[in-house]
């Protein structure tokens, strides 16, 4: 439509607006829009490619069929006291007045009136229709009006249903013409006074701007029209002057206007709605990353304060190795002496000593003590998995209704559900956590590692058995070794000297078995730390990858929106004043 009728610059002007109206549909389609908002969106690009469109409203009574027909200027539309529009018409131009019904509420009405061939009227139910259909028809036409004329009766100007429903039409920032029709019943021009000023102060408390207002009376117009009246009767009717503005208004000039502004209008308003409800959402996932770095934050702290109090309970299993090295020394001391010489002789014998008075309690003590230090890291993961839960909890709490109403839709969903998900593993995760298992595994676990190292198999022996197999057998060999020596020499001279080496080898020998308990269990430590750590990441990780693919697509979003927000405003600017 606007093609033929459009100079050279109002082409490249229509050519921006549409690239940047089509990069605006493009973003909204990657976020959740609405259909309802989509559809009026592309209603309203269609809108470019047809005729003037002019929707007339107000309440059904306030005479919008006969001042539509007043202004057609014969009667097209059926006038009555009671509801006579229960159905939308779309008014254009044919051969005869006809009316067909088209579904879903909507009526093709035809008639040989030369305006209409360049422009289309759509005659609306009133606002206080008695059914919400038809006021939902209504406002479907709003958002694709290049020109709203809003008619309001003289004897009840501006009631509830008007002012709620005016008060919609400033969302999308139409052009509105307040026509206030049935003047004729009001007894003097003082009463016409006060009827404009009470509509005109309403209608820019209601619009934010100062709307034209027109008083009329249609039906005198009409009849003037008709034959049924003179030239008086039409100017008295107030008429003319309301025609003389739609005639500047409906110019080629201003029609090319309104038409390139109304998708602008549109658009913007759609824009700046979900811009918010696009910062909202960024505003929502700031607080879920804050959670997220919190939980890292404190699975960082976990990891150092573990780390450094493991360290400090391996001294309590060096304690035990350090006061059995100590036994050992007191027993070299008293056994390898000449009194003795006979006692050396027996390995057997020497060696039953050795682990009576030597080894002694050692690897129940060992064994308690690395017993304990399982418990103490079973409950610190316990601990660990609740504080994660309880954070989960917090967030999920906090912005339960936060939402609702205003950012609701796919994205909301998914993150509700997500963070419902991960807080219920968390739940179930400390609800499930069997602390006497879990010890068993992990003692098992640090069995299989000192076995290891002590290159034996583990089989049925525990960590005591394991230990005393470390403890007795090699200290052992030594002693038979310290035997064979004392049996074979026999002397006051060498006596000291193996005494001095067995003390020797003693400390070589329990050195390397605490380097194998502390190897053991600090890489056994090591590994179920980052078992613990992983198995929490694991669980809060679809809530993490959530948060930051949507961070990341939102503001891509953000980012277009503003971009395509700053063109559409500069194209606005550009357009000629009215």
């Amino acid at each position: 439509m606007l093609d033929r009728i459009l100079s050279d610059d109002e082409r490249r002007l229509l050519a921006e607006e549409r690239a940047l109206l089509g990069d605006l549909q493009a973003v909204l389609a990657r976020l959740d829009v609405e259909a309802a908002d989509q559809e009026t969106f592309l209603r309203s690009l269609r809108q470019l490619d047809e005729l003037f469109l002019l929707v007339v409203v107000g309440e059904f009574n306030a005479g919008k069929s006969a001042f539509i027909n007043a202004l057609l200027g014969q009667r097209v539309l059926e006038e009555g006291v009671t509801p006579t529009t229960t159905r939308i018409g779309l008014l254009r131009w044919g051969p005869e007045i006809a009316r067909q019904p088209t579904g879903e509420g909507l009526d093709l009405v035809t008639a040989p009136v030369e305006m209409l061939r360049d422009i289309n009227i759509v005659d609306t139910p009133g606002t206080n229709a008695v059914t919400r259909e038809h006021e939902s028809l209504t406002r479907e036409f709003v958002p694709r009006a290049d020109l709203v004329l809003f008619v309001t009766s003289a004897d009840r100007p501006f009631t509830e249903s008007e002012r709620a429903f005016l008060q919609a039409i400033r969302e999308w920032g139409k052009k509105v013409v307040v026509v206030v029709n049935k003047i004729d019943i009001l007894e003097t021009e003082a009463d016409v006074s006060r009827v404009m000023a009470f509509v005109a102060e309403n209608a820019r408390g209601l619009l934010g701007t100062s709307p034209d207002v027109f008083p009329v009376a249609a039906r005198a117009a009409l009849r003037a029209k008709t034959g049924a009246g003179d030239a008086g009767a039409l100017s008295a009717s107030r008429f003319p002057e309301l025609e003389s503005f739609v005639a500047a208004a409906l110019d080629q000039r201003e029609r090319v206007r309104l038409k390139l502004l109304n998708p602008l209008g549109v658009g913007l308003r759609l824009l700046d709605k979900h811009l918010k409800v696009t910062e909202a959402r960024l505003e929502l996932l700031k607080a879920d990353f804050e959670t997220i770095e919190s939980i890292d934050r404190q699975l960082a702290l976990y990891r150092e304060d573990l780390t450094r109090d493991f360290r400090f309970r391996l001294s309590d299993v060096e304690k035990v190795l350090l006061e059995f090295e100590r036994r050992g020394m007191d027993f070299f001391d008293s056994t390898l002496r000449l009194a003795r010489v006979f006692d050396l002789v027996s390995q057997t014998r020497l060696k039953a000593a050795f682990e009576r008075e030597v080894v002694a309690d050692l690897p129940r003590l060992v064994e308690r003590r690395v017993e304990e230090v399982i418990d103490w890291m079973v409950a610190s993961d316990m601990r660990q998995w609740q504080g994660v839960m309880e954070q989960l909890e917090r967030r999920r709490l906090q912005h339960a209704d936060r939402m609702i109403g205003r950012v609701a839709g796919v994205f909301e969903h998914d993150r509700a559900r997500l963070l419902e998900s991960v807080r219920r593993e968390a739940a179930r995760a400390v609800e499930t956590y069997d602390r006497e298992a879990e010890a068993t595994r992990m003692a098992e676990s640090v069995q299989a590692a000192v076995a290891s190292t002590a290159l034996v198999q583990v089989s049925a022996l525990g960590l005591g058995a394991l230990v005393t197999m470390l403890a007795s057998t090699t200290l052992a060999d030594m002693t038979g070794i310290l035997a064979a020596g004392a049996v074979s020499l026999l002397g006051l001279l060498i006596l000291p000297a193996k005494r001095a080496a067995a003390k020797g080898e003693l400390r070589d020998k329990v050195e390397q078995m605490r380097a194998r308990l502390m190897e053991s269990l600090t890489a056994q430590f090591d590994r179920e730390l980052e078992k613990s750590l992983q198995r929490i990441r694991e669980a809060i990780s679809p809530y993490t990858r959530f948060v930051r693919s949507e961070r990341e697509r939102l503001e891509a979003a953000r980012a277009d929106l503003r971009r395509v927000r700053d063109g559409l405003e500069a194209i606005k600017a550009r357009l000629p004043a009215a």
